[in-house]
């Protein structure tokens, strides 16, 4: 079996090799290919994840290249986990919007917009030659903003599944609290990339006892904590929000916050550039302590989990994946792309049942949803004007003036990435 990781010189890979490493009976890989255009970095990543395979005692073939046909070329499975732009482009998307009084984040806030435009067209690019070298290969999508690249993947006809590790990183935290092994914890996870909420945490099994209200009665404060919300929000809801809908319910906070510190971006740069010198330790075979602050946490597990699936190496399961709705929110349209659990087999990801979402979390799904539609046309047509349509129905913007002021400064701040500007 052979997978690719394209964006393979992220500092975030070895998070992943160490799970093919360890998950080697789920998922026998023989070759893995990462492939990144910035070599310095893909030979220092590279190194190690040969190291890390071979102190694991995995006897898989590790490769590194440039060239994205080759890098490709024959594989079963595509991991896209490239950010476009790099650090560079993101401390940009984290910092313009503030000057208008917007959230200044990558995925959920206006710079989520600049980055689907930078990135679409890029990633429908990738997955055309992926198509010409194996129609049969699976897309995994990593890449950020997930729910918009992953509905342009599937509407170009791509056998693409998205992925991200919030569900497994609350599978996890509340098996912790719970004293429990995590694959005993079902979470009730509906909502959106990036805008999900867990209605329910239910053990041994999706028909388990629910037991959100006595996680939420004994360790409110560490969960509402974790997420910097109100434990009397929790409390008053009855489910966890994930952590990015904070952007929503204290956006005004957070902006102010914002602008009183460094950006995340600047925070990552630097982490990055400490865990490249460590990964050119000859001495290292193993992920360092850092990279738990990078962010992924528990991405390898979710990735082998829902690669071994796809791909026919273990039973059909179920997980909480990026995929298209068909009917499962009926107030959404068939194509719009949800974050639910669903079950996943070589036939690819057919989204489960859910029960009724109420209208404090519909309505706002909805919006969403709403400004992602606007934002894939742009992304995929360009234009000032759908730019400015689909900051005009975010949520977050909602004011003509504001979306405005933001159209100008994305265009301005991405005019290098975008062939219409």
């Amino acid at each position: 079996m052979k997978l690719a990781v394209i964006g393979g010189g992220s500092t975030y890979t070895p998070e992943l090799i160490d799970g093919f490493a360890r998950l080697r009976d789920t998922l026998p890989l023989g070759e893995l290919v990462l492939v990144d255009p910035a070599a310095d970095r893909l030979e220092l990543v590279g190194g190690l994840a040969r190291r890390i395979f071979a102190k694991q005692g995995h006897d898989g073939l590790i490769t590194t290249t440039s060239d994205l046909d080759a890098g490709v070329d024959g594989a079963d499975a595509v991991l896209l986990q490239l950010r476009v732009g790099g650090q560079a482009a993101r401390q940009r998307d984290e910092t313009w919007p503030l000057e208008c009084g917007c959230v200044g984040q990558e995925t959920t806030g206006a710079g989520g917009l600049a980055k689907a435009l930078r990135t679409v067209p890029v990633v429908l690019d990738i997955a055309e030659r992926v198509r010409r070298s194996n129609p049969r290969a699976w897309i995994i999508d990593f890449t950020n903003p997930v729910g918009i690249v992953t509905r342009a993947l599937l509407g170009a006809g791509h056998r693409a599944v998205g992925l991200c590790n919030v569900a497994i990183g609350f599978q996890r935290k509340f098996a912790g609290l719970l004293d429990v092994a995590p694959d005993a914890v079902h979470l009730d996870h509906v909502g959106l990339n990036h805008l999900t909420w867990e209605r329910a945490v239910r053990l041994g099994g999706p028909d388990g006892e629910d037991v959100l209200p006595k996680l939420l009665a004994e360790h409110g404060d560490a969960i509402a904590g974790d997420l910097r919300l109100p434990r009397a929000l929790l409390d008053r809801l009855g489910v966890v929000p994930s952590y990015y809908l904070r952007y929503f319910y204290a956006h005004d906070e957070v902006v102010r916050e914002l602008g009183t510190k460094p950006s995340r971006a600047a925070e990552v740069a630097a982490m990055e550039r400490e865990l490249l010198e460590m990964y050119g330790d000859p001495a290292l075979d193993e992920k360092p302590e850092l990279l738990a602050k990078r962010g992924g946490a528990f991405y390898s597990e979710a990735a082998v989990d829902l690669a071994a699936a796809l791909l026919g190496g273990s039973a059909p399961a179920t997980q909480v994946v990026n995929t298209h709705n068909r009917g499962t929110l009926p107030f959404l349209p068939d194509d719009a792309v949800i974050e639910v659990r669903a079950a996943v087999d070589p036939s690819g990801a057919s989204p489960l049942a859910v029960p009724e979402l109420d209208p404090l979390y519909a309505g706002l799904v909805a919006g969403v949803t709403a400004y992602e539609d606007l934002a894939l046309e742009a992304a995929l047509r360009g234009g000032r004007d759908r730019v400015f349509k689909a900051l005009l129905a975010h949520p977050l913007v909602g004011q003509y003036a504001i979306a405005d002021g933001l159209t100008d400064r994305l265009i301005a701040h991405n005019r290098e990435h975008l062939a219409w500007a």
